[in-house]
């Protein structure tokens, strides 16, 4: 009887697997049929070489460069998570290690009610207080850095959370053993539960990231949404997502299938990751 249902249940979850594989390539062959006519017309150089974004001219003249978009959209998630990983560790560290059972638990509550909170939250507190704030720094405000922060709130949890989790899967007979060698809390966590977690961790960040990258609203409110390739923290950007979000309630033909490469670049980025996630921990594969 029990062979039976591990039977169903073996092929229960090879057929998830295999819906969830086929989800992914179907969003896959569905961005290229789309993208296919402006990958054609277009030709690999101009997405780099033309001198602005401005698609509405069709392949002449059209401009179609994509490059300060990429590069705002790679500059707001990887200056948000240069700022959100150490403080979701600590945070994760400190609400698994050294807060009180009662404050431990409504921390983690708390930040749970700011995951959960809608992006268009994050933007509107943004647009209101945030880039304000900046803009009696450096006018106008609306600017890469307020981007950045933005983003750093909104993965900050996301992070933290699944960084707690890992933590968490660390059996504790490696704290026990760590304790009857006489090292101290900070000695065991950094010595010995750090790297136990390490795995779960780089998930976590990987996560983060792929967030970052991803948010549209938050970042279309507070980034200023100029198509230029910011010179510093202070200037406004235009992210891939953002521009997408933007233009394709009215973009046509050539247009349309421009934005589609957006989405191309978008989720070969995302790819990315995932492949220096796997090159970070070849020990996992060859074990």
């Amino acid at each position: 009887m029990r062979a039976a249902e591990d039977r169903l249940l073996l092929g229960c979850l090879r057929l998830a697997g295999a819906a969830a594989g086929s989800i992914v390539l179907l969003i896959v062959a569905y961005l290229l049929a789309e993208a296919l006519p402006a990958l054609q017309a277009l030709g690999p150089l101009r997405w780099i070489r033309d001198a602005s974004w401005h698609p509405a001219g069709g392949a002449g003249a059209g401009r179609f460069n994509l490059s300060p978009m990429l590069i705002g959209t790679a500059a707001a998630a990887t200056g948000a998570v240069l700022l959100a990983t150490p403080l979701s560790i600590a945070s994760a560290l400190f609400c698994r290690f050294y807060a009180p059972r009662r404050l431990g638990g409504g921390y983690r509550r708390l930040v749970q009610l700011l995951a959960g909170l809608p992006s268009v939250v994050f933007g509107f507190w943004g647009l209101v207080v945030l880039t304000p704030l900046i803009g009696r720094w450096q006018p106008p405000g609306q600017s890469l850095l307020a981007g950045i922060l933005i983003l750093t709130l909104m993965i900050l949890p996301t992070i933290s959370l699944l960084a707690e989790s890992a933590l968490a899967a660390v059996p504790r007979a490696y704290g026990q053993a760590a304790a009857a060698m006489g090292l101290t809390r900070w000695a065991t966590i950094r010595q010995v539960m750090l790297p136990a977690a390490i795995t779960g961790l780089s998930s976590a960040i990987l996560l983060g990231a792929a967030r970052a990258i991803g948010e549209t609203m938050a970042v279309l409110m507070v980034t200023g949404n100029v198509v230029r390739t910011p010179a510093s923290l202070l200037d406004p950007v235009r992210t891939l997502t953002a521009n997408i979000a933007l233009e394709l309630g009215y973009a046509l033909e050539l247009h349309r299938s421009a934005l589609f490469v957006s989405g191309l670049l978008l989720m070969g980025m995302v790819a990315l990751l995932v492949g220096i996630s796997e090159a970070l921990r070849p020990e996992e594969r060859h074990g």
